[in-house]
């Protein structure tokens, strides 16, 4: 298993269709698959469509739900899962970002991540996100809101750091392309007009001793705050064998209590 990771560049710089378009292109060469795009006189719109349904093909099915599953550890969270077309800002370790693109790749739904260099295709693996079906732009480069957008415009999940301070107008055009797409946008940072805010509220760690020992249990209270409701409950993020859909036979003891306050 193998992430893609893309350079600086998701395209030439003349348009956000074809920085999506070439993008996928270099997905799909590099798993061995022939686009056969119909036409290049096509429309890049249509091209970008077709595109889609390729990854949709690949998915075994669109996202008709309107949401997204989540790991069992943060059902008390998102009991509905994510809401597709929204973007939730994240103010956690990076890890608890991992963990929830974990529920929906593991579903088979395509993640992207954009502007996270510290971002470890291993620790990824281990939250259970399908490196085969995740795409990693380290650095987005300055024009970074093209780049988040010709990864929405494709990929249903994208996680994101942005490099400088989100304004309401890059928000609100991002927003749209979601809610058009149906896709979902997580943040590392604040966000404007985000469907909710994931915090951070304490950890705890247990097993490591002064340059000996393993890590046994990092336990992490997050917080939900979401439309004047606050969620909360304790996730471990050092069992990352226990993170299973509800479907798969996986342990689950200590991995989540506590609920909605």
């Amino acid at each position: 298993m193998r992430a893609r990771r893309l350079g600086r560049s998701c395209g030439p710089a003349f348009g956000r269709w074809s920085r999506a378009i070439d993008l996928f292109e270099y997905i799909f060469e590099n798993r061995g698959m022939s686009l056969a795009l119909s036409s290049h006189r096509a429309p890049a719109a249509g091209q970008l469509r077709e595109l889609q349904e390729r990854i949709h093909a690949l998915q075994g099915r669109r996202n008709r739900e309107g949401a997204y599953p989540v790991l069992p550890c943060f059902s008390s969270l998102f009991p509905g899962g994510l809401r597709g077309g929204a973007a939730y800002s994240l103010e956690t370790p990076l890890s608890a970002a991992m963990a929830l693109l974990a529920g929906p790749s593991a579903e088979g739904q395509w993640c992207g991540v954009a502007g996270i260099q510290d971002f470890g295709a291993e620790a990824a693996a281990g939250f259970g996100i399908d490196l085969d079906r995740l795409v990693l732009v380290p650095d987005p480069g300055p024009d970074w809101p093209a780049s988040v957008g010709a990864l929405v415009d494709v990929l249903p999940l994208v996680l994101v750091r942005p490099p400088a301070t989100v304004t309401s107008s890059v928000a609100s055009r991002l927003g749209s392309r979601l809610r058009e797409r149906g896709g979902v946008l997580l943040v590392l940072g604040p966000w404007p007009q985000s469907e909710g805010m994931l915090t951070a509220r304490g950890s705890s760690w247990e097993g490591l001793g002064r340059g000996h020992g393993h890590l046994a249990r990092h336990r992490v209270e997050l917080g939900l705050s979401q439309r004047g409701r606050t969620r909360t409950a304790t996730v471990d993020l050092a069992a990352p064998g226990a993170l299973a859909l509800s479907g798969q036979r996986a342990s689950r003891q200590g991995l989540f209590d506590g609920g909605g306050t």
